[in-house]
């Protein structure tokens, strides 16, 4: 949906957000093209190390080759990435005969080797910053991400469901819903939405206890799901980590979806990392809130002023940088 700027101020950050995106899905495009035109001869053979400078359709073919622990004898990549957010994209049918129209694979590989053919999805992140930057995820609504655990047989009770719309600043689930005018008064915190530690307790130990039990599930969950029957969950993940100046010379980070999963569970399991709002409306908050973590995962309200209730998943900048 097109955001309506609030100010001047706004109308900058759309625009950024907008030109992110388009560079987003051109890097997405040529990693098609150069795959779709590439010398299959000429696959590189990767170190495995997650991070590799060069070619990114080179090293993407070389580690799903590796992976696959076939040779490549024959590719035709998608490109999905645009599907959902530009419209745009190549037209392809899933196994039912109905042409996709949101994906949370950005490129899908038709692959053949000597054992046969598969269909390898690949999400692909990334980063037009000379510095690493937050990836986004996954954005949903605080009901949406409880029937989405639900669905995939992780329980979530209507008292934890109300908590995360708590968290999330859902209209009826605010400060100024629930609280007098007096209480208002001497609220120092941003009325509009309540933050993890005032979740009423039981509560917010039980979403403790769902994000320390189903850690990897969850995970998992955030890479591979996002639309409602996606046919092509991703099982490859490419991140372009920074700026680069050549196509040629581009540093990723590569992994399978199981090797990001394991590794952001042994980097950390869940945690809450305590910070002080030092800016913006209610800069004189004296409180200290807390920031749920799972591994290399961190999520909060979005804070968009047209989507401000969404509940935003990203990994954390630098991610990759972790494992060196």
């Amino acid at each position: 949906m097109a955001l309506n700027p609030k100010d001047e101020a706004h109308s900058f950050q759309i625009e950024a957000g907008i030109k992110g995106r388009k560079k987003g899905h051109a890097f997405e495009r040529d990693l098609t093209d150069v795959i779709n035109n590439f010398d299959l001869s000429n696959i590189p053979t990767v170190t495995l190390s997650h991070l590799e400078t060069g070619n990114p359709a080179a090293l993407l073919l070389g580690y799903v080759q590796q992976k696959l622990g076939l040779k490549i004898v024959k590719v035709k990549a998608w490109w999905l990435g645009g599907l959902a957010t530009a419209q745009d994209g190549d037209i392809l049918l899933d196994d039912e005969g109905n042409v996709v129209k949101k994906c949370k694979s950005d490129i899908l590989l038709d692959i053949h080797t000597a054992n046969g053919f598969k269909r390898i999805g690949v999400s692909v992140k990334t980063c037009n910053k000379k510095t690493p930057t937050n990836a986004q995820m996954y954005l949903t609504t605080a009901r949406a991400f409880c029937q989405l655990l639900i669905a995939n047989d992780i329980p979530c009770s209507e008292s934890a469901i109300k908590a995360m719309s708590m968290f999330c600043g859902d209209v009826g689930f605010r400060p100024i819903d629930n609280m007098t005018s007096d209480e208002l008064k001497l609220r120092k915190s941003d009325p509009r939405r309540y933050y993890w530690e005032e979740m009423p307790p039981k509560a917010r130990a039980e979403w403790e206890n769902i994000f320390m039990e189903y850690q990897d599930k969850i995970t998992m969950l955030l890479f591979q799901k996002a639309y409602k029957n996606d046919p092509f969950a991703p099982e490859f993940l490419l991140h372009q980590t920074v700026k680069y100046e050549s196509f040629d010379d581009c540093r990723v980070a590569l992994f399978t979806m199981e090797e990001i999963v394991a590794l952001s569970r042994e980097h950390c399991r869940f945690v809450l990392s305590p910070y002080i709002i030092r800016k913006g409306t209610y800069k004189n908050d004296p409180a200290i809130h807390y920031a749920p973590r799972l591994g290399f995962i961190q999520f909060q309200q979005f804070g968009n002023s047209q989507n401000k209730t969404q509940l935003q998943f990203n990994l954390k900048a630098g991610y990759f940088n972790c494992l060196t």
